[in-house]
């Protein structure tokens, strides 16, 4: 009987540590789903080589996660669902593409595609157990996201996607 009550209280640590950010975490509600990330560390990571990645980007003229109304107006119950789909497109296409002669600049990468396969996971997690539905709206959001991207070849779409990374910090920060 000892030993279930220390298993219980231990388990009930766990749980709790997982909902209570870490310093410089920030707390997301997607839906009906909680994500902790640092966007600190993220966001400071993406600056230090933005300009570096920015200035691979030979394509001016096109975006892929700002194409009209990519990820405007996304609804609050999608926010899970669309979130979910890019931390899994930053993760299984864009963080794979991205290497530069540049080991610093790939090493700020790796820190920043080993955060996002962190919330990619949580996220997971949530989807699995059917809260973060997907409603055709954002379905949708997420095909064009994916059209854009394919319109490039692997590498310049994948630097592109990268360049752009603030503009889903900046999404994810606005929205409530």
């Amino acid at each position: 009987m000892k030993g279930s009550h220390v298993f219980l209280c231990l388990f009930s640590v766990s749980c709790c540590s997982n909902l209570m950010p870490t310093a410089g975490n920030k707390i997301f509600h997607l839906g009906p789903c909680r994500v902790s990330m640092s966007m600190t560390e993220i966001r400071s990571g993406f600056t230090a080589i933005k300009a570096n990645i920015q200035a691979r980007d030979p394509i001016r003229t096109l975006s892929i996660l700002s194409y009209p109304h990519s990820l405007h107006k996304v609804k609050s119950s999608d926010r899970c669902c669309i979130t979910h789909h890019l931390f899994t497109f930053y993760v299984d296409k864009v963080f794979k593409h991205c290497k530069t002669e540049d080991s610093y600049v790939n090493r700020k990468i790796s820190s920043i595609a080993n955060s996002f396969l962190s919330v990619k996971r949580r996220l997971g997690q949530c989807h699995e157990q059917n809260k973060c539905t997907c409603g055709q709206e954002s379905t949708e959001k997420f095909k064009q996201v994916l059209a854009n991207y394919a319109g490039l070849n692997v590498t310049s779409a994948a630097i592109k996607s990268l360049g752009e990374l603030d503009i889903l910090l900046d999404w994810l920060e606005k929205s409530p």
